[in-house]
């Protein structure tokens, strides 16, 4: 009786000393990247794709106090080779401090913080704490850039339902006419928001619902797929609906029932689906912690471990800042010359304009040839990326998502740019390519222009950036009007190298 009285508030310090370091070394993280906490938590409250993210943190603490009573037991450890891991997320945040891509600093940040659970708590009960830890890589705001993809998938899945309702219907990249108007599957209707929260739902319920991996890898893939096609059963409704009702009462309809109603059947629908193949318990232990008492190998002193866990995230901290400060002027003016055949003209047709946010430089010019086609060329000139002030960014270049034209469907390369076509409410069409230039290089690959971007801020290149479009509406010569002007400047290179005055 005495001896169990003296070992409990003996274990109880130890704990006590490792969840203090625990929180010492979490908040020095949250500190340091605190604006890279302050940009998620932003994006959880302020867009509704990613509102769920605010539930989950609750979620995640659940899962640790239900793990709680069976972690008492275990002792906690401080771990060596877990400084590892914070290195690895710190090379992550790098990449998107260097980058410019928020995504990779606030995986960083995430990958961090489990980082310092296993610090300072050891392998073992990291290994308990498993789930959890995973399950907060779902805080990481990330998804948006399979938009394009979702609108593309659901117009086709509307167009091909319509067809075999026996409803006429013409599709134009992500906008579809049919007798009672004309419909875009527009960004909000991508039913991005929903397929990122149904899979965050769907892990959760998969890990608290099975036991066998086969059976939880295929719940979450039903429930993606699920959310599809329901997405696309939506679409198809709502233009359903206009035939019958007209556009305007349909478009009531469709937000009421979209927002309250049917996903929420679709969740509904999804479990009750699954429900026969359920195999774990309601009573079945949250963690198996046999086999994890003891301490774990690597393990060191508080006085060693600790320091060197707070040394590596401030490493990086202050490595990011380095490479972020350095910066180059633009020429004071950017040149963009009338190739033989072209010559400066007036703006015609519907007015077009890119977005280049954060943008040290802007430069907008006309031309037209004998032919009487005519093309924009736009520059945007950044002296540095960073976050806000990016080339290739989501919601950057020929497209405003604020403004009247919207991206319609992609179209072959013009000397490597991306090249997609623009729609405005007319119908009116507009094609434009868009080239990245990065230390110098011109690409139409957003990912090759953050790679550049990357190498040239992390190892000393040309910190300047352009993004350069070339723009036609297709009645004033679209596509072809674009790759002519462009060969008769000599390239999308040549031009940018006049534009940074290189030659």
């Amino acid at each position: 009786m005495t001896a169990r009285a003296l070992s409990r508030p003996q274990g109880w310090s130890l704990w006590q000393r490792h969840l203090a370091a625990l929180t010492a070394l979490s908040a020095a993280i949250l500190l340091l990247f605190r604006h890279d906490v302050a940009d998620m938590a932003g994006i959880w409250w302020a867009s509704s794709t990613f509102t769920h993210c605010l539930l989950m943190v609750p979620m995640i603490g659940w899962l640790v106090a239900q793990r709680a009573p069976l972690l008492k037991p275990l002792t906690p450890a401080f771990w060596w080779l877990a400084l590892a891991w914070m290195a690895g997320a710190g090379v992550v945040w790098l990449v998107g401090e260097a980058a410019g891509v928020g995504l990779f600093r606030q995986l960083g940040l995430v990958l961090m913080l489990q980082g310092a659970v296993a610090v300072t708590l050891g392998a073992k009960l990291a290994r308990a704490l498993l789930f959890p830890l995973a399950y907060a890589l779902l805080l990481v705001p990330f998804g948006e850039e399979l938009v394009p993809l979702l609108q593309t998938l659901t117009a086709h899945i509307s167009v091909v339902l319509l067809h075999l309702s026996g409803l006429s219907a013409e599709m134009e990249g992500v906008f579809i006419t049919t007798r009672a108007g004309f419909f875009e599957v527009a960004e909000a209707c991508s039913g991005v928001n929903f397929l990122i929260a149904m899979l965050a739902y769907a892990v959760f319920a998969a890990h608290l619902c099975f036991r066998s991996w086969t059976r939880r890898i295929l719940f979450v893939a039903l429930a993606l797929a699920t959310t599809i096609i329901a997405n696309a059963l939506r679409a198809y409704g709502t233009m359903v609906a206009a035939e019958i009702w007209g556009v305007e009462a349909a478009g009531g309809i469709d937000h009421v029932f979209y927002g309250w109603i049917f996903f929420g059947l679709v969740i509904l629908a999804v479990m009750l689906v699954a429900r026969r193949w359920f195999d774990r318990p309601a009573n079945d232990a949250a963690v198996d912690v046999g086999g994890l008492d003891g301490l774990p190998r690597l393990a060191g002193p508080a006085k060693a471990v600790l320091p060197a866990a707070l040394a590596i995230p401030l490493l990086f901290a202050v490595w990011g800042a380095l490479a972020g400060a350095r910066t180059a002027p633009l020429p004071s003016t950017m040149a963009v010359a009338a190739p033989s055949g072209w010559t400066l003209a007036a703006p015609q047709g519907i007015a077009w304009a890119p977005r280049f946010d954060g943008a040290d430089q802007r430069l907008v010019r006309h031309f037209a040839d004998a032919r009487g086609r005519h093309v924009t060329v736009a520059v945007g000139g950044y002296e540095r990326q960073a976050e806000g002030r990016e080339v290739a960014a989501f919601g950057q270049g020929a497209v405003d998502p604020d403004g009247p034209w919207a991206w319609s469907a992609s179209l072959p390369a013009i000397d490597g740019a991306k090249t997609e076509r623009l729609l405005h409410r007319g119908p009116v069409l507009r094609d434009a390519a868009t080239w990245y230039v990065v230390d110098g290089h011109a690409t139409g690959s957003a990912r090759a222009a953050k790679f550049a971007g990357l190498k040239a801020r992390l190892f000393g290149g040309d910190p300047r950036a352009l993004s350069l479009i070339v723009s036609s509406e297709e009645g004033e010569g679209g596509a072809r009007a674009i790759a002519d002007f462009v060969a008769a400047s000599g390239g999308a290179q040549l031009m940018a190298d006049r534009a940074l005055k290189l030659r």
